[in-house]
C-alpha cells in the first residue's frame, strides 16, 4: 500500500472544460505556481484572452483538432502524458522514446449531456453531447492517481490549490486517492445518465442493465434510527419538492424529515392551485390530514381537524404560497417542516422566531402525473417500478350500484382517492366537505384499517365536543378492492354514504349487494393504488 503521505510535484497541467466556472481564476492560480498548462479548444481561447500562457493540445500531438472537434484528446502523447508511471524505467524509456511529457494534473468537466436531455433536445443533439475523450482521459489519470491529479467537479478547485499550497506544489497520495474516488463516480454517472436516457429513447422499460446515480447533497447526522449512517443523494432531476427545494431556516433536515416531507410535498401536489387552497399535513410518511378550503387557513384548519394528535410535530405542505393568516394559525403547534411554493415576507418574518421549524419554498408543485423510478433494496438486488402516476377521471368511474353517488358525494369521492394513493396500504380514507376525517394505513386487514379510521374519527369528535364523529355523512375510499363485504359495512356503521374503490374480486357482486343493502352508492375505478 502506498504511504497516504507520497507525495508528487505538479508541474503541468491539462485543461479541457465545458463548465468554464471559475476557470480563469484556477488557471491564473496554477500558473503563478510555476504549473505549465495545456489546453483544448474553447478553454484554451478564453485562458489566452484572460493573458496566460497556454500550449494547445493539437501542438503537443501534432494532430488538429478534427471531425467537429469529436477526436482532439485520443492521443498517446496525452494518455502516455497521464497513463506512464513515473518509477517503472520502461515507462519512463518510452516516454523518452516518443517525446511523451508526464501530466501530473487533469481539470476536466464534460460535455453537459445531463443538461442537453432536461432540455427536451432531440436524439441527435443528445448524441452529440456524449462525451468520449473527456471520460477516457479521467479514467486514465484517476487509475494512475499514484502520480497524478483529476478535478472533475469545480467545487474541488479550493481544495486542490490548497493542497498545493500545504506541500509546496505537491499533492499527497491521499489527496489524489480521493479526486480518484469521485473522478470514476463521475463518469459512473455520465454513463448512467447516456444508459438510462437510451433506454428511454428505445422505450426499453426492463433494460438488461440499470445504473443509478446521485450527487451527495447532505449527509446525515443518522437514518430512521440514530445506530444507522445516512446520506442525501440528488439525481439531477429538475421536479419541484424537497431535493430542489430552498430551505429558508431552520435545523438540518433530517432522514426522516426528508422521506416526510417529499410524502407530504407529493400528495398536495395532486391538488392544482386553479381548484383553490389545499393542505397535507404528515406523520411517519402517512397523511394524517388533508383538505381544501377557501383558504390557505381554512385548508389547514380542516386537515388538522381530522387527527390533532398526530399532527403534532407533523410535516406541512401546501399547495399555494404560505401567507401570514396562515402561518400564524400553524405556529400555534410545533412542526417538523413545512414546505410550499412559495411564502410571503410577514409569514417568513413570523417563522423565523421557530428557530427549529425548517421553512422549505419549491417554487411550483410536482406534476403527479409525471412518472419516474422508483428503487427499492432488496437482498441481492433491487426492485425498479414507474412511479405511481396513475390518475382517474369522472370518465373512468363505473357506478355498480342502484344508487348513483350525488354530485357532493362524487366531489368528496375523487378527493378521497387522491389522498388514498398516497396512505400506506391497506388504506381507507373518509372524507367528508372536501376534508379527511379518518384515515387508516398500513394495517394487515383492510377491515381493520376501516375500524381504525372510524375509531380515530370517533375519538376527534369526543374530543372537539362534537355529537358525532364526522364519518356520518362521508365517503370512504379504499386503495384496493374489498375482499369481502365486511370492510364496506364496517365504514357504513361508521357513517359512510358512498364508496370508491378498483373493484376486481372474486367477490365484487357480493360487496355491491351489500351496498345496495346498506343505501350505498358505489363507483369502481378499475386501477388500484398499493402503497408498501
Amino acid at each position: 500500500m502506498t504511504d497516504t503521505l507520497a507525495l508528487h510535484p505538479v508541474r503541468r497541467a491539462l485543461i479541457s472544460v465545458s463548465d468554464k466556472t471559475g476557470l480563469v481564476e484556477l488557471a491564473k492560480a496554477l500558473t503563478e505556481r510555476g504549473i505549465e498548462l495545456l489546453s483544448t479548444g474553447g478553454s484554451a481561447g478564453m485562458l489566452r484572452e484572460a493573458g496566460l500562457t497556454v500550449k494547445d493540445v493539437a501542438e503537443v500531438t501534432g494532430f488538429p483538432e478534427m471531425m467537429d472537434g469529436r477526436v482532439k484528446t485520443l492521443h498517446p502523447k496525452v494518455h502516455g502524458g497521464l497513463l506512464a508511471l513515473r518509477d517503472d524505467p520502461t515507462h519512463v524509456a518510452a516516454m523518452e522514446a516518443h517525446d511523451i511529457g508526464p501530466i501530473d494534473l487533469l481539470i476536466v468537466n464534460l460535455y453537459p449531456f445531463e443538461e442537453t436531455v432536461a432540455k427536451g433536445a432531440d436524439y441527435d443533439t443528445c448524441i452529440e453531447n456524449i462525451d468520449i475523450g473527456g471520460p477516457a482521459m479521467i479514467r486514465a489519470a484517476a487509475k494512475n492517481h499514484k502520480f497524478v491529479n483529476v478535478v472533475v467537479d469545480t467545487e474541488d478547485y479550493a481544495a486542490l490549490l490548497a493542497e498545493l499550497d500545504a506541500h509546496d506544489g505537491a499533492t499527497s497520495y491521499a489527496f489524489r486517492q480521493k479526486l480518484a474516488q469521485t473522478a470514476y463516480a463521475r463518469t459512473g454517472a455520465y454513463d448512467a445518465a447516456v444508459s438510462t436516457w437510451m433506454a428511454d429513447a428505445l422505450n426499453d422499460a426492463a433494460p438488461r442493465r440499470r445504473v443509478f446515480a446521485g450527487t451527495l447533497a447532505q449527509t446525515l447526522r443518522y437514518g430512521e434510527n440514530p445506530h444507522q449512517s445516512a446520506a442525501f443523494y440528488t439525481d439531477g432531476s429538475a421536479r419541484p419538492g424537497v431535493a430542489t427545494a430552498t430551505q429558508v431556516q431552520g435545523k438540518e433536515l433530517s432522514y426522516n424529515n426528508i422521506n416526510d416531507t417529499d410524502a407530504a410535498f407529493e400528495l398536495v401536489s395532486e391538488f392544482l392551485p386553479a381548484n383553490g387552497p389545499a393542505c397535507a399535513i404528515i406523520k411517519h410518511a402517512n397523511p394524517c390530514g388533508v383538505a381544501r378550503g377557501e383558504t390557505l387557513r381554512e385548508a389547514y384548519t380542516n386537515a388538522f381537524d381530522c387527527d390533532r394528535t398526530s399532527a403534532f410535530g407533523g410535516i406541512i405542505a401546501l399547495n399555494q404560497p404560505l401567507d401570514l393568516e396562515t402561518a400564524e394559525e400553524i405556529s400555534q403547534i410545533f412542526t417538523e417542516v413545512i414546505i410550499a411554493p412559495g411564502a410571503d415576507e410577514a409569514a417568513k418574518e413570523l417563522l423565523s422566531k421557530k428557530k427549529n421549524l425548517r421553512l422549505l419554498l419549491t417554487d411550483g408543485l410536482a406534476d403527479p402525473k409525471t412518472a419516474g423510478l422508483m428503487v427499492k433494496q432488496v437482498s441481492g438486488g433491487m426492485l425498479v417500478q414507474d412511479k405511481d402516476s396513475g390518475h382517474i377521471d369522472m370518465d373512468d368511474l363505473k357506478v355498480v350500484t342502484k344508487r348513483k353517488p350525488s354530485d357532493k358525494e362524487m366531489a368528496d369521492l375523487l378527493f378521497a382517492w387522491k389522498v388514498a394513493k398516497h396512505v400506506k396500504s391497506n388504506a381507507i380514507v373518509y372524507v367528508k366537505d372536501g376534508a379527511t376525517v379518518g384515515v387508516g394505513a398500513g394495517q394487515m386487514s383492510r377491515v381493520d384499517s376501516c375500524r381504525i379510521a372510524a375509531r380515530k374519527a370517533q375519538d376527534m369528535a369526543e374530543a372537539m365536543g362534537l355529537a358525532q364523529p364526522l364519518t356520518i355523512g362521508s365517503v370512504v375510499a379504499s386503495d384496493a378492492f374489498f375482499p369481502f363485504a365486511d370492510g364496506l359495512l364496517t365504514a357504513a356503521e361508521a357513517g359512510a354514504t358512498a364508496v370508491i374503490q378498483p373493484g376486481g374480486s372474486m367477490r365484487d357482486q357480493e360487496v355491491i349487494d351489500a351496498a345496495d343493502e346498506a343505501g350505498l352508492a358505489m363507483v369502481m375505478t378499475g386501477m388500484r393504488h398499493f402503497r408498501h
